[in-house]
C-alpha cells in the first residue's frame, strides 16, 4: 500500500533535486545539465552581492513574520470557538463557511481583492468616502501591500487550517473534562488546563512546519497583486526567481536562489525541532 506513495515522492520530490546542479552551472538548454559549463559558486556570490538582496530578504521575512504573528493564532482560535458551539447544525454551517475560501482559486481571490479595493469602484473605498476619508490606492502605495497580503492569506486559509486543530481537540479524552469539572474547574480553567495542553503538540508541529517556509511566499498571489510601483514592499525571493528564471532565462541564477531558500528552510526546521524536543519533548523526529 505504501509503494505508490513511495514512487510518487521518488519521481516528483527527490528525483527533481538532481536539477539543483544547475545552480553551479552556466546552464544551456541545448547542452543540458551534462554538457553545461561549471561556474562554481558564481551565481550564489552574484545573488548575495545583488543590490536588491536586502530588499528581497526584508520583504520575504516580514511577510512571513506577519503571517506567523497574525495568521498563525487565528485557526487555533477558530477551532476553540467551533469546539464551544453546542448546536451541531450551526457548527457545521459555520465550519463550512470558514473553510470554503480555501477552495477558491488564487486568481479569483486576487480578482476579488482588486475589485473590492479599487480606488474608484471598490466597496472599501466607497465606504471610506462616506465617512469623509479620501480614497486609498491600496495597490499603488507600498505601505498597504503587507496588510492586504496578510489579510487575504488569513481569510483564505484560516478555516481550512482550523480543521487540523479541531481534529486535535477531538482527540482529547472527555474523561479529562469530566475530571476537571469534578475538581471545580470552570470553562476557562478547562480551556487552560485541558484543551490547550491537549492541542499543544499539534500547535508545536504546525509552528515548526511554518518556520520552514520563512523564505517562501504565496508566489501566485503576489504575482497577481503586485506591480513595479509597490516593489519596495511586494517584491520577494519567489517573484525575483520568476523574473530571473522565466523572463531573463537565467536558469542557473534562479536555481541558486531556490537552493538558498531550501537550505535556510531546512536549517530553521531542524533548529526549531531540536529546541522543541529539548524544551517539551514534542518534535517532528
Amino acid at each position: 500500500m505504501f509503494i505508490p506513495a513511495l514512487i510518487w515522492y521518488a519521481l516528483f520530490a527527490y528525483w527533481p533535486m538532481y536539477g539543483l546542479i544547475i545552480s553551479f552551472q552556466k546552464y544551456n538548454i541545448v547542452k543540458g545539465i551534462a554538457g553545461s559549463d561549471w561556474v562554481g559558486l558564481k551565481h550564489f556570490i552574484a545573488f548575495f552581492k545583488d543590490p536588491f538582496f536586502p530588499r528581497l530578504m526584508r520583504n520575504t521575512i516580514l511577510l512571513n513574520v506577519y503571517g506567523l504573528v497574525f495568521g498563525f493564532p487565528i485557526p487555533i482560535l477558530l477551532a476553540l470557538c467551533f469546539n464551544e458551539i453546542r448546536n451541531v447544525v450551526f457548527k457545521r454551517i459555520t465550519q463550512t463557511i470558514s473553510y470554503l475560501p480555501y477552495f477558491i482559486s488564487t486568481v479569483v481571490v486576487a480578482g476579488i481583492a482588486l475589485t473590492f479595493l479599487s480606488p474608484t469602484t471598490g466597496v472599501i473605498n466607497a465606504f471610506l468616502e462616506r465617512l469623509g476619508v479620501d480614497a486609498i490606492h491600496f495597490f499603488q502605495e507600498p505601505g498597504w501591500f503587507r496588510t492586504v497580503y496578510t489579510t487575504l492569506g488569513i481569510w483564505q486559509s484560516a478555516g481550512f487550517s482550523a480543521i487540523i486543530y479541531f481534529a486535535a481537540l477531538s482527540g482529547i479524552s472527555p474523561e479529562l473534562y469530566e475530571a476537571a469539572r469534578i475538581d471545580g474547574a470552570n470553562r476557562f480553567n478547562q480551556l487552560r488546563y485541558v484543551t490547550l495542553p491537549g492541542m499543544m503538540p499539534t500547535i508545536v508541529i504546525m509552528f515548526i512546519l511554518n518556520l520552514g517556509s520563512m523564505l517562501g511566499a504565496d508566489f501566485q498571489k503576489i504575482i497577481l497583486l503586485y506591480n513595479p510601483t509597490i516593489y519596495e514592499t511586494a517584491d520577494v525571493l519567489n517573484t525575483y526567481v520568476y523574473r530571473k528564471g522565466l523572463i531573463d532565462f537565467n536558469y542557473g541564477f534562479a536555481t541558486a536562489v531556490g537552493f538558498f531558500q531550501g537550505v535556510v528552510g531546512f536549517v530553521l526546521v531542524y533548529a526549531a525541532n531540536w529546541i522543541s524536543r529539548k524544551v517539551n519533548e514534542t518534535s517532528l523526529w
